[in-house]
């Protein structure tokens, strides 16, 4: 008798079509992420209830706790699809760069023009506090520690050209470029900076951040 292995089986076996349920299921989450999308961007994260939610995705707040555990799931899951999202906004505008300093300051950008596009929903998520009442941290989400990715694979990149010293501290010099990308929003969601002023101050920043790194 021939032997079939599990991963045969598996491989051999049909993928079943979603449910009726199912499908029902994915629907229902998607409008409510819609709808809660919609209220965080105009009322903020404190502003919008889960009340509020279910009725702008004209549901029952049962039908919301089915698919979230809390209003701080909800907002991490949104939050979560624009650093994806982000994520690869970033790693296209790495790949544009002419040399490490461009590169980063390019991917800079890349972060400040994505949330200028999304400005209501940009500062309700700064506005969390998020080391306070459950609030959603979203600095220690996968996604935003791959962007400190990028960077160190930009900075290994640049080392492996010539263009920065073997001795340049990848790491530590990715988190600082990483934690000077942040602090910059405050000037870019609140303070209306316009995206050329952020551009010049990035600049300054990226290159004072880097010349301790650069090949003598």
């Amino acid at each position: 008798m021939k032997h079939i292995s599990p991963i045969q089986v598996a491989a051999d076996t049909p993928a079943r079509a979603p449910t009726r349920r199912a499908l029902a299921k994915q629907q229902t989450r998607l409008k409510v992420l819609a709808a809660a999308r919609r209220l965080f961007s105009e009322q903020g994260y404190e502003g919008a209830t889960i009340r509020d939610i279910a009725a702008a995705a004209g549901m029952s707040t049962g039908a919301v706790f089915a698919n979230f555990t809390d209003k701080s799931d909800l907002f991490r899951e949104i939050m979560t699809d624009d650093m994806e999202a982000l994520l690869g906004a970033m790693r296209d505008a790495a790949a544009r760069g002419r040399n490490i300093e461009d590169g980063v300051l390019k991917v800079f950008m890349a972060g400040y023009t994505f949330y200028k596009s999304r400005l209501q929903l940009a500062r309700a998520a700064f506005s969390v506090s998020w080391d306070k009442d459950g609030g959603p941290s979203l600095r220690g989400l996968s996604s935003s520690l791959a962007f400190q990715d990028v960077f160190t694979e930009m900075l290994t990149a640049a080392i492996e050209r010539g263009e920065l010293s073997q001795e340049a501290e990848v790491k530590l010099r990715a988190q600082m470029l990483f934690d000077t990308y942040l602090s910059n929003f405050p000037q870019a969601i609140f303070e209306g900076w316009s995206l050329d002023a952020l551009q010049t101050r990035a600049r300054d920043q990226i290159r004072i951040l880097l010349a301790g790194a650069r090949r003598g």
